[in-house]
């Protein structure tokens, strides 16, 4: 699952998470850090600075790509491999209180 935050200064960051499979409502593993944050112009220069923010996905022969918006202005796209992505993900495990 991605998601999106704001850090202090504003920027809005993506980042992913697995889910159990059996609860959903349990994050099992949650990126330490943000898979995708405002880098280039378009990102940061706009309606609003300092904005990635996804809007939709899809997987296509095992790439994700990730649609956001930049800025508030413009619809950018990132790709990633979604295998590596999880593979990424799960070396960050989350330790749930029961």
């Amino acid at each position: 699952m991605l998601y999106h935050g704001v850090d202090k200064q504003k920027k809005y960051r993506v980042g992913a998470m697995l889910l159990d499979i059996h609860n959903p409502a349990l994050v099992t593993h949650r990126t330490v850090a943000p898979i995708l944050e405002p880098e280039y112009n378009y990102e940061n220069e706009g309606i609003y600075k300092g904005i990635c923010f996804p809007c939709g996905n899809v997987v296509i022969d095992g790439i994700l790509f990730v649609y956001y918006g930049g800025a508030d202005k413009y619809v950018g796209v990132a790709t990633c491999p979604l295998d590596q992505l999880i593979e990424h993900i799960r070396k960050f495990p989350i330790k749930q209180k029961i």
